[in-house]
């Protein structure tokens, strides 16, 4: 009877410690918000820290509102989302300091910047700008019959379409929300004249693309950093080291290439994060059946344990009960 006592105790010990919950890595519905996120997971790992890495959320509002009630841990953003469109008491070009402060009464933290600048744009291509002559956003007032298509995000943004229209006095009519990663084909094939991008995306020069000159500097600085929960301080202070270690660290160039990775010549996202951190590849970025015999063998896993100390529980004390009958019945 003592053995089996000593050895649930020594059970119930081991998961505490070897099955610690994992850091809960988030990312946005496009290819360079999951490549950082990749890029968090596995410099995680290196240092020995769990991390899971959940793909492809959704947009701004669900990361957010996900982080905010702690459904997940960490993920990429930029200032000019946190300034535009998450923090309304602060100024449109705050620096990270100031958004640091603005940051920290929400229990929320933030890297200092990654080392790019992913700001917004519109961008033509570069044959049908030069046919209707439009070199600024300025230019887009004299035209009101270009057709516009801009991702379903940028439609809705304070910062997007709305005050983009605003601010040039756009007279576009003609103007269709578009899956980001769709609108590049809808350029192309004609089917629209003119998209919001990112700078740091790679099909600008696939497509042979002209960026419009933000002439009347309406788009912010989109500087990539991580935001985490500040409680990651107590509970993964390891994890906060790496995430503070990649600061500094991806240039524009290395970004629009890791894009270009996995858009362009169809790698995985896992396989292009190892390949800038010069570390292996893991099983995360493997097909979905392949991770998903992974998650059903740690569930099983995990049920185990918990039913073995289940069981190596209930047994002693049915056995006491039926000895001793008025404490049985407590």
């Amino acid at each position: 009877m003592k053995r089996a006592w000593l050895f649930l105790a020594l059970l119930l010990m081991v998961p505490a410690s070897a099955h610690a919950a994992p850091v809960r890595i988030g990312s946005k519905q496009f290819t360079e918000s999951v490549i950082l996120g990749e890029i968090a997971r596995l410099a995680a790992r290196q240092q020995g820290v769990p991390v899971v890495h959940q793909r492809e959320l959704g947009g701004t509002a669900i990361l957010w509102s996900a982080l905010e009630h702690g459904d997940i841990d960490a993920y990429p953003e930029y200032t000019g989302t946190l300034t535009h469109e998450l923090l309304k008491n602060v100024a449109p070009d705050a620096d990270i300091p100031t958004l640091r402060a603005a940051l920290q009464p929400l229990g929320i933290g933030i890297t200092d910047a990654l080392g790019f600048d992913d700001t917004y744009a519109i961008g033509m291509r570069e044959d049908r700008a030069a046919q209707l002559g439009i070199r600024s956003l300025s230019d887009l007032a004299a035209h009101a019959d270009v057709r516009l298509g801009f991702s379903n995000e940028f439609m809705a943004r304070s910062d997007g379409w709305p005050g983009l229209r605003q601010r040039y006095g756009l007279p576009q009519t003609q103007v269709r929300g578009l899956d980001h990663a769709l609108s590049y084909r809808a350029l192309a094939s004609g089917a629209v004249d003119a998209i919001d991008l990112y700078s740091t995306d790679a099909e600008i020069p696939y497509y042979h693309l002209r960026t419009l000159d933000d002439d009347r500097h309406y788009f912010p600085h989109y500087q990539a950093v991580y935001v985490y929960r500040l409680d990651l301080d107590t509970r993964a202070p390891a994890f906060i080291e790496v995430l503070d270690k990649l600061a500094g660290r991806i240039s524009a160039n290395a970004m629009r290439r890791m894009n270009a990775q996995v858009k362009l010549h169809g790698e995985k996202e896992t396989a292009v994060a190892a390949q800038f951190l010069g570390v292996p590849a893991d099983g995360d970025g493997a097909n979905r059946w392949t991770r998903l015999w992974q998650r059903t063998v740690e569930h099983l896993r995990l049920v185990l344990i918990s039913l073995t100390a289940a069981v190596l529980l209930a047994i002693p004390l049915g056995v006491f009960s039926a000895r001793a009958k008025r404490l049985g019945q407590l």
